[in-house]
């Protein structure tokens, strides 16, 4: 018997879409398919489901596909009325006979995945969560259109007549931001290519200070709910307002990554083993969160450059035959254990990401 099956008698699977979800009730002990329905997408919707669910009564679990997505209004629904919610990260998805795919089939699929399963995943809850995960999707969009802006506006003055060429020439990209914004291009009747030259130059200029602004405005946001929220985590070395808010989004609350190991699998910062012959390695993890291993990055970064006990660490392990990359690698996986029981338990501060080593 599976481990689902040892805590309910009953698994709702449901298949997640924009506007409809479609459920199936399936017995945990023998995987008899109960019934099905398809119910909108919202409150009502949600309200169908649950009564349904309760006419076949028993203890019940539910297995959403997508409950960071298209069923995050389902699992709010759920956690709210206390219900026991189940994400699918990725379930496994059989080959098709005959080009069998239906949202019925996929939602029974859903529940018998999750049956099958050793190890559950419950989904992201909380509010502050929801807040910096909004946050930092604006940020993250406001810094890659400026960033795209700059990069235009570069391309710009290159193929920019010489007059105007001339006005840039031996300045950095802000510099050129600063002139390109305070430009005035007179009027359309001197002369038709310089003048649209300027007036585009302005207008990218202008966009991305405006850009920068917001960015700002977000960052600030993001300070203000991790100082209210998780303030040790500004306290570690490398942990700025950005990364803490990264990790946080990632963790969500506590118990929900049940040990610092996987945390680090989490994060793409688990050692793979690479080993063949007489050779013994590890290698880096591609998979994972890619902006929580970024954040892992950075504060790796910023350790090996600030923290005494790191760059210590560094040398050791470099006058072992370590290449940087695999030091790297290796830090990452000592800072996300730090990260994790730091954030699982807030009475004692978390030891340093070398203890360990």
């Amino acid at each position: 018997m599976s481990m689902l099956a040892e805590l309910v008698e009953l698994v709702i699977g449901v298949d997640t879409h924009a506007d409809t979800h479609t459920a199936a009730l399936v017995v945990a002990t023998n995987g008899a398919l109960l019934a099905t329905i398809t119910v909108s997408a919202d409150a009502d919707g949600y309200a169908e489901l649950v009564e349904l669910a309760e006419q076949h009564g028993g203890l019940r679990a539910w297995a959403v596909e997508g409950a960071g997505g298209y069923g995050a209004g389902l699992a709010r629904h759920l956690g709210d009325a206390e219900e026991m919610v189940l994400e699918l990260d990725r379930p496994a998805r059989p080959a098709r006979r005959g080009g069998r795919k239906s949202d019925v089939i996929d939602a029974e699929r859903a529940a018998r995945d999750a049956l099958a399963r050793t190890r559950l995943a419950a989904p992201k809850t909380g509010p502050e969560r929801a807040a910096l995960a909004a946050l930092l999707t604006a940020r993250r969009s406001a810094v890659a259109a400026a960033t795209t802006a700059a990069r235009q506006l570069r391309a710009l003055v290159i193929t920019a007549p010489e007059s105007v060429r001339a006005r840039f020439r031996g300045h950095t990209t802000g510099g050129m931001i600063e002139i390109a914004a305070k430009a005035r291009p007179g009027t359309a009747t001197a002369d038709v290519e310089i003048f649209t030259v300027l007036t585009a130059l302005r207008a990218l200029a202008r966009r991305i200070r405006a850009l920068d602004t917001e960015a700002r405005d977000h960052e600030r946001a993001l300070r203000a709910i991790v100082r209210s929220w998780r303030p040790d985590l500004l306290d570690l070395c490398g942990v700025g307002p950005i990364v803490a808010a990264v990790v946080l989004t990632a963790w969500s609350h506590p118990g929900r990554v049940r040990s610092d190991a996987a945390f680090a699998m989490l994060a793409g910062a688990a050692p793979i083993p690479a080993s063949s012959g007489k050779t013994v390695r590890h290698r880096l993890n591609r998979a994972g969160n890619r902006q929580l291993n970024r954040a892992l990055h950075n504060i790796a970064l910023s350790r090996l450059r600030h923290d005494p006990d790191t760059r210590a660490y560094a040398e050791r392990r470099r006058a072992e035959g370590k290449t940087d990359r695999e030091i790297k690698r290796c830090l990452k996986r000592y800072i996300a254990r730090q990260l994790h029981r730091q954030l699982e338990n807030t009475s004692t501060p978390a030891k340093s990401a070398l203890a360990a080593a």
